[in-house]
């Protein structure tokens, strides 16, 4: 490839820096229920109002002890006995041990717990058979989480790894940032919307659905404005009207060079928009900025081109936006591959693949077939990208690549 025609390209690294330099997250809260939370960021730390576990108890079934008690060749009768959620009543008489069970609360003076294995029972009372020590198989109060301090930072997401845990401090309540709202709509005249049926030189508008999807996973709340017909005043009410609504705008199509030159003289007019050549494929096209409230990303009109630079660029900002600290880029790993991969120097090349160990356990991966912009099953057979470097050429079997396998947003389960 002529490199004086990707000369004036920008990286995905650059254009991903850009993005998150230029926004910053979310500021708004909200108080819901915990049982409705799954999903969302954390606003605050979450502080622990009670210390866990609330007291000292049994980490076995045996026998509770004081050292003072014990001596070699001593049998200790049992006093009583201590179930959870029953405390011990009454005085404990020296020289006499306590029956005690697993969680249940230790009796004031205990040294130790003996577990039951460890004990013999006779018609006199318990013989202890192994060496005690101080503290053994005793929880200490707030030995797992002591009370005020930190559980959970801000910024992460509640999933069930988090939450019941919250649940068993008694938190009914978090506070969350509030859901980041995002427009969408499409725009050309050839797209139909889903369900109706083609008229001639129609395709259906399959972008505005998966970015949709995608967004819903996400967890956005989405305001969709479906397809916008290429004409100036219904373009500029749907960037008004977006503007107003959400915090974030996406459209699709519209933003590769030669295409509705009073898309781009709308934006300029509403806000601060760059349009960029990206130095990766598919996906060349893309617009960034801000209107007049809302950021603004506009996205290629070639399908497989729409998920792949929403997947790439999209959804880190989203992360970004919404208050989640804790997103990390797709880890690319290596593999071998096993069908020759087509490409040209001078872009950063996303194929779709199929990765999988072979019998000897090595990755392998090999091409989900034709790669064409236009060829969205690549991603239903697809379960990961075969990332190929900008000045990289095609690659025969037996090279190396690295790949990314899809996470939640694309993959097939």
């Amino acid at each position: 490839m002529d490199h004086c025609y990707t000369s004036g390209l920008i990286s995905l690294e650059q254009a991903l820096e850009k993005l998150l330099t230029q926004t910053a997250p979310l500021t708004e809260t909200e108080a819901i229920n915990l049982t409705q939370s799954a999903g969302r960021i954390t606003a605050t730390n979450i502080i622990s109002p009670i210390n866990v576990p609330p007291f000292d108890n049994s980490a076995m079934d045996g026998y509770a002890i004081r050292l003072t008690d014990l001596n070699d060749t001593q049998i200790l009768p049992v006093a009583g006995k201590v179930l959870a959620g029953i405390p011990f009543q009454g005085e404990w008489p020296v020289g006499t041990c306590i029956r005690i069970m697993t969680g249940a609360p230790i009796p004031a003076g205990t040294d130790a717990v003996v577990m039951q294995e460890q004990a013999e029972v006779t018609e006199s009372g318990v013989r202890f058979t192994y060496p005690v020590h101080q503290g053994q198989n005793i929880r200490t109060i707030g030995e797992d989480i002591a009370q005020n301090t930190a559980v959970l930072p801000q910024g992460i997401k509640l999933s069930t790894a988090q939450l019941p845990l919250l649940a068993s401090l008694g938190i009914a309540q978090v506070d969350v940032i509030r859901k980041l709202k995002v427009a969408i709509f499409s725009t050309g005249d050839e797209l139909q919307t889903i369900g109706e049926p083609l008229q001639a030189g129609q395709i259906y508008d399959t972008n505005r659905f998966a970015v949709r999807l995608m967004l819903e996973k996400l967890d956005c709340d989405v305001i969709d404005l479906g397809v916008i017909p290429d004409d100036p005043d219904a373009l500029r009410h749907a960037f008004v009207q977006t503007n107003e609504l959400a915090d974030l705008v996406i459209s699709s199509g519209g933003v590769s060079v030669g295409e509705a030159d009073y898309t781009k003289q709308i934006l300029d007019e509403m806000g601060e928009i760059s349009f960029w050549k990206l130095a990766i494929k598919p996906g060349k096209p893309f617009a960034f900025g801000k209107l007049k409230n809302a950021w603004f990303c506009g996205l290629p009109g070639n399908p497989v081109s729409a998920v792949l630079t929403f997947y790439q660029l999209v959804q880190p900002l989203i992360t970004h936006l919404s208050g989640f600290t804790a997103w990390q880029p797709p880890m690319r790993l290596s593999a071998k591959v096993i069908t020759p991969l087509k490409k040209s120097p001078g872009r950063l090349d996303f194929q779709r693949g199929i990765a999988a160990l072979n019998k000897q356990g090595e990755l392998e991966v090999r091409s989900t077939g034709h790669q064409g912009s236009h060829i969205f099953s690549s991603y239903s057979l697809g379960n990961c990208f075969i990332v190929l470097e900008r000045e990289r050429g095609s690659v025969v079997t037996g090279e190396t690549v690295q790949i990314e396998f899809f996470n939640h947003l694309l993959k097939n389960q």
